[in-house]
């Protein structure tokens, strides 16, 4: 039985799409995972030009510890800054300001009023809670913009700050937090450091292999979806504030123990870098989502990138520039790239 006349051109026709589109697959596989591990690459090769460069002083390990002890505190403020960035509650401006009013209290209650300091950190950390369970009641259960309400929460902190300290740097904190945070260390590296990784290990474990995790990315990509699923997004999005802000505090210790003594701005300059790395590191990964481990790689691709910058003699301010410039490409990166392989597969 012969075939209807004029089927063949459209079998041919639609053979031919189907090997376009068959040959267009693997090239988006190609972009995909360049995108996934573009990071890591431009990581490898900045390490490679800065230690050939400057061998003597980016390869040795006082630098090593340098970047990663002196980014800790930055490091576990990044940490708390994913929990209510992966729910979708763009973005917790406060939590900088709690890891400063979690150092100043410490600071104020062990150095003027003479507390132990190990009980002035748990202070520390509970007016970091404090703040939190005001972002939860004012942007959770009467569902305000989470931007606009810690915008003020921020501010109201900041001032807080200033009322307790009186407008002026307070020090020196304990020497014996100061050992245990910076002054001692474990292979030549700065103890704050592995408690730093050890909030991440944590946090990454319970998003990626949890059900919490699990339920918390669902929530972050769409509410309702999650809602009719049976999860109980508010629960989820005020327990992620409360525990960003618990982090924060243990943030603002570190802060102290790092410096020996705190100003009252201590927290409101970590606030961009920590944003920074934390969209730099969801274009790497899992391209496209807010996910713990871009975050690291990006705290110290940028710390590095500074640190090396630094070493060639860059004024200290490019660290600012750096981090600005980081944030901009963070949130632009994706787009283009989604838009390029959209484009692609239209024309196939």
């Amino acid at each position: 039985m012969s075939a209807p006349q004029g089927a063949a051109p459209v079998e041919t026709e639609t053979g031919r799409q189907q090997e376009q589109a068959a040959q267009a697959r693997p090239s988006v596989g190609r972009r995909l995972g360049l995108q996934r591990y573009g990071i890591l690459i431009v990581f490898a090769a900045m390490v490679l030009g800065f230690g050939l460069y400057i061998p003597s002083t980016f390869l040795s390990m006082g630098n090593l510890s340098n970047i990663l002890g002196s980014q800790a505190v930055l490091f576990i403020l990044v940490v708390a800054v994913l929990l209510p960035t992966i729910m979708g509650d763009f973005v917790d401006l406060s939590l900088g300001a709690s890891l400063g009013l979690s150092a100043m209290t410490v600071a104020v209650l062990n150095v003027n009023d003479g507390w132990n300091v190990g009980l002035a950190c748990l202070a520390g950390i509970g007016v970091a809670l404090v703040v939190g369970l005001v972002n939860v009641f004012f942007v959770v259960y009467f569902d305000n913009d989470p931007f606009i309400v810690t915008l003020g929460t921020m501010t109201i902190v900041s001032g807080v700050i200033y009322i307790i300290s009186g407008a002026n740097t307070v020090g020196i904190v304990s020497t014996n937090l100061s050992n245990w945070i910076y002054g001692n260390d474990f292979l030549s590296i700065p103890l704050e450091f592995y408690y730093g990784l050890a909030i991440f290990l944590v946090v990454w474990y319970v998003l990626s292999f949890t059900p919490a995790g699990q339920k918390a990315l669902v929530i972050g990509q769409s509410r309702e979806v999650a809602r009719l699923t049976g999860v109980r997004v508010n629960r989820m999005r005020s327990w992620a504030f409360i525990l960003a802000a618990g982090i924060a505090g243990i943030a603002g210790i570190a802060y102290a123990g790092t410096n020996g003594g705190v100003d009252p701005t201590a927290g409101s300059a970590l606030i961009l870098p920590a944003y920074a790395a934390v969209f730099l590191g969801a274009t790497a990964i899992r391209p496209g989502r807010i996910n713990a481990l871009g975050a690291f790689v990006a705290v110290y691709f940028l710390a590095t990138g500074t640190a090396g910058l630094e070493l060639l003699g860059a004024q200290s301010y490019i660290q600012q520039i750096f981090y600005g410039a980081a944030l901009v490409v963070a949130v632009t990166m994706p787009k283009v790239t989604r838009d390029r392989i959209f484009k692609r597969r239209r024309s196939a």
